[in-house]
């Protein structure tokens, strides 16, 4: 087993018995989260303003270098001292430098995760000069000697009576285990910080390459004190934060509130282009350190030159089903969370990137909430590859990306194999040697797959309203084909031709989920090519799998290079209920609700992680209603926690992380007395609620019945 594995599910162990903190920072997230949904919600058109957002921030990286030559000689005109830094040590070297030349001994700091990058603090407290966060966040995670444990809240872990103790053992004094108290006791401690210190060093949220301008924004002041009151002020900023004009600059002063605490704007928003002499200080100086610190390399690379437009929101952190349960000191190294994943691998190198990498489970929820659309799911995929690449992958990774093959050995062999699957001396067996978690039921297999089915059904249909290719993935065709047969039906019902390409494979995202990149996009090309066959004869593509259609949407155009084929495949792919309502199939229909009561009654509806990125259940929701049927969506707003297969696995990095994850959305559905049962259409999410919760958990086609079967 890679050492990195035994090192993160012992992390976890120790997140999992802390859950007093896990309450903490699931409450934290979900604020913003929800905070962050009615700040859009009131703006005139908020898609238009994340689609400026995304866009003004490709255009920048994409034309860095004239920008980073336009910021330098605005800020030298402006009479600022201005550095392009290659490495941390460039920038320890030059602070060194300018604190030895002023006999400066304290360095105030506002908060700046660029600086927490480089560790500056570290190596300058190496050399005897103290540092001092003036941030509250910063200034507790710096008495504690940790990391910060979120982007935006780096001290959300945190308890107020932690705090307290803290400041009382840190202050040498008692400070009671009360809010106001606690504000007396730091403003006590830094006020004399913010009068005598020799450089105030902050980073910037944005550097305007028109004006020479940074900006900073902050919820506290603190960054005005320490940038105005000292005589030497250095600004450290990444060379991503650059942009062309004011007009660039005040949009992502709104996106960065809006989407790290869902607030029009922060309270304080500074504004600096120069430093003027004051009366007793005739040398104010202004240092502009903009880093490069492998931000180079990133932008040459394909893969990850996106992770440049990341603006620091922290949003990918709110939603990630995982860092809410385990935080940012199991899930990070400096930079925490989904983004930290590929900033870390390009910045620190991808020993310290593996070390938290495989706590992300595919969801894809990070790239839905990013103000900038980071394909930040796609990325990571990337860092895992390299990991199995470089230190191997786990057995029951290995087994599980495969699930394909093991579902048609499987199908083939049933009765026989379900005897064995589900026996309690195979699932010790499983569990102990291949790591598939014996507690996880695994559901039976049938020994007629639908493919085989299908070819003895009647589907030819004269004069059809349309042509569809049926995506079958592999829960449809071997564990439950009486529900692709009901799809197919209900197709034919509308007056649509449906058709099972004999070649087609499954969708590979498990082989995705375990960084296996090269054997999925075999997979992708080879089904893109045999789609695209179809579509030019006028089919178009569906799926009872939400994850099957998020392939073909989301994932194939990006392994594929965005390729011609992809991008028509992808175009002509829609969710089984979306087909449905587009060619308006509740017309002329010989079917019918089921009459037993319990269903007239509201139903719980789960919508999986995949699915919110294309339709969030719009056109499901919708046919259940125009069917009689009571919808009830219920949600924690993050992920069921199964995810595929890692739900399947054994222990710390699987079922019981797996278990930790769904619990919030388990209690909601305990807690909620009117639904008689849950439906979902992710055959995945459906064995997790059936495990988490005592309702019957089924497909939305499992509600209706065809007067014609």
């Amino acid at each position: 087993m890679p050492k990195n594995y035994n090192s993160l599910k012992a992390k976890i162990a120790e997140s999992l018995t802390h859950l007093e903190k896990t309450n903490v920072l699931a409450a934290a997230t979900k604020r913003s989260r929800n905070a962050r949904a009615t700040q859009l919600a009131s703006l005139q058109d908020s898609d238009r303003f994340l689609a400026e957002v995304k866009e003004l921030k490709r255009e920048s990286i994409s034309d860095l270098d004239s920008l980073l030559g336009r910021f330098v000689a605005s800020c030298k005109a402006n009479g600022a001292n201005i550095l392009i830094a290659k490495t941390g040590q460039d920038v320890v070297r030059y602070l060194l430098e300018l604190a030895q030349k002023n006999n400066v001994k304290l360095i105030g700091k506002s908060k700046s995760l660029t600086t927490e990058e480089i560790e500056l603090n570290q190596h300058l407290e190496e050399e005897g000069i103290n540092v001092v966060e003036t941030d509250l966040g910063e200034r507790i995670i710096q008495l504690a000697h940790e990391k910060p444990f979120h982007l935006v809240f780096p001290a959300v872990h945190k308890s107020q009576k932690e705090v307290a103790e803290l400041f009382s053992y840190s202050f040498n004094t008692n400070v009671p285990d009360d809010l106001n108290e606690i504000m007396k006791a730091i403003r006590k401690e830094l006020r004399p910080i913010f009068l005598d210190t020799g450089i105030g060093v902050t980073g910037a949220n944005v550097a305007v390459a028109e004006t020479g301008t940074i900006v900073i924004e902050t919820n506290e002041g603190n960054a005005r004190l320490v940038s105005g009151i000292p005589d030497i002020h250095v600004v450290v900023v990444g060379m991503e934060k650059i942009v062309p004009t004011w007009e660039d600059a005040l949009k992502l002063v709104m996106a960065h509130p809006v989407s790290a605490t869902g607030t029009r704007l922060t309270n304080y928003v500074s504004m600096i282009s120069q430093r003027r002499p004051l009366e007793g200080h005739p040398t104010r100086e202004l240092h502009v350190i903009v880093l490069d610190n492998g931000r180079t390399k990133m932008r040459q690379d394909p893969w990850f030159k996106e992770a440049l437009s990341c603006i620091r929101c922290g949003a990918c952190m709110n939603i990630c089903p995982t860092y809410g349960v385990v935080g940012g000191h199991t899930f990070g190294y400096i930079y925490p969370g989904p983004i930290g994943i590929p900033w870390t691998e390009e910045i620190h190198g991808l020993d310290k990137a593996s070390e938290f990498a495989h706590l992300c489970i595919s969801c894809g929820l990070c790239r839905e909430i990013c103000p900038a659309d980071i394909d930040i799911p796609m990325m990571i995929a990337k860092v895992k590859e390299k990991d199995v690449k470089a230190n191997g992958q786990l057995l029951p990774n290995k087994i599980l990306s495969r699930s394909d093959r093991f579902a048609k050995i499987a199908s083939s062999t049933a009765p026989v194999s379900n005897w064995i699957i589900q026996s309690r001396l195979s699932r010790r067996l499983m569990d102990q040697f291949l790591g598939i978690e014996k507690k996880r039921k695994i559901p039976r297999f049938e020994r007629v797959t639908f493919e085989k089915r299908f070819r003895k059904l009647n589907t030819k249909i004269e004069n059809p309203r349309g042509k569809v290719v049926y995506f079958l993935d592999i829960f449809a065709n071997y564990n439950k084909p009486a529900l692709a047969e009901k799809a197919v039906r209900l197709l034919n019902q509308k007056r649509i031709l449906v058709e099972i390409p004999p070649k087609l494979k499954a969708s590979g995202m498990p082989l995705i989920s375990y960084g296996e990149l090269e054997e999925a996009t075999k997979i992708a090309s080879h089904n893109v090519s045999l789609l695209e066959t179809y579509v030019e004869d006028g089919y178009d593509i569906v799926a009872t799998e939400p994850t099957a259609i998020y392939c073909l949407k989301e994932i194939y155009p990006k392994l594929l290079d965005h390729s011609k084929s992809s991008k028509t495949v992808s175009a002509h792919s829609f969710e089984f209920f979306e087909y449905l309502a587009l060619h308006n199939a509740s017309e002329g229909s010989s079917l019918t609700v089921a009459s037993r009561p319990i269903e007239r009654k509201p139903i719980g509806f789960h919508i999986p992680c995949h699915q919110r990125a294309l339709s969030s259940g719009k056109y499901t929701i919708d046919f259940l209603k125009d069917h009689g049927f009571n919808p009830k969506v219920i949600e924690t707003g993050t992920c069921c926690g199964m995810a595929g297969t890692f739900g399947l696995k054994k222990g710390e990095l699987g079922y019981k992380l797996s278990m930790a994850v769904g619990k919030p959305l388990f209690e909601l559905f305990e807690n909620d007395g009117s639904i008689e049962l849950i439906a979902t259409e992710s055959s995945v999410c459906t064995e997790q609620l059936t495990d988490g919760t005592r309702y019957r958990v089924v497909h939305p086609l499992d509600l209706v019945t065809d007067t014609k079967l």
